[in-house]
């Protein structure tokens, strides 16, 4: 049996269309309900619905063989898995955002709020920079506004909710996208299927560029 983690919401909805289209469909995953696990025992196949941010623990641990999970976090947690293929999905990028008035200055050490916070100190390590970090979970945007950073890095989509905050994307740091990964020993033993889902998903995402 394959284990594939999904990440909830619209993301894992669209993958789990590709995993069907590749040859791995399991019905009951549509059906109107709260369940979480779902299998579909001949075409060997387990799918799960996890929140997006722990896909890469359920894979990296072998709870599951394959899973999906944004480069973000990919970035920022680095665990210990395969990354087998960029799904061209889920894009956006992770950028440096602030106040328009904001000018930096060098010679001052520049306060940095945001949730990735080895992401944040990766990018300013390779610049040299001199940073004062500030771990925030949520609501990142206010804190240019109140004083508490100089600047935010974050995850833009389409940038309305910097725009509703006097904010602007300064800096990008790096596009991001769902990608394909898979637990390192689960690859060895389930080569084939996988291989097969990789193959597919691959050509999916060809025909739809």
């Amino acid at each position: 049996m394959l284990n594939v983690a999904l990440p909830k919401g619209r993301l894992g909805e669209k993958v789990y269309a590709m995993f069907e289209k590749a040859g791995f469909p399991c019905p009951s995953i549509k059906e109107n309900n709260r369940k979480l696990i779902f299998e579909n025992q001949e075409a060997g196949v387990r799918y799960f619905w996890v929140k997006p941010s722990d896909v890469a623990i359920y894979v990296e641990r072998g709870a599951a063989d394959l899973g999906v999970a944004g480069k973000d976090i990919l970035l920022e947690y680095q665990p210990d898995v395969y990354e087998l293929l960029d799904l061209d999905i889920g894009k956006c990028r992770m950028a440096v955002a602030a106040q328009k008035s904001f000018r930096d200055n060098p010679q001052k050490t520049l306060r940095v709020a945001t949730k990735f916070t080895n992401i944040a100190k990766n990018y300013y390590a390779s610049m040299g920079r001199d940073i004062d970090m500030i771990h925030l979970n949520g609501s990142i945007e206010i804190a240019p506004i109140l004083g508490l950073s100089d600047v935010i890095v974050d995850i833009v989509e389409t940038g309305t909710t910097l725009k509703e905050n006097d904010l602007e994307v300064i800096e990008t740091i790096v596009p991001i996208s769902a990608r394909l990964i898979a637990n390192k020993a689960g690859f060895k033993f389930k080569q084939a299927p996988i291989e097969t889902i990789v193959a597919s998903l691959a050509a999916q995402t060809e025909e739809a560029k």
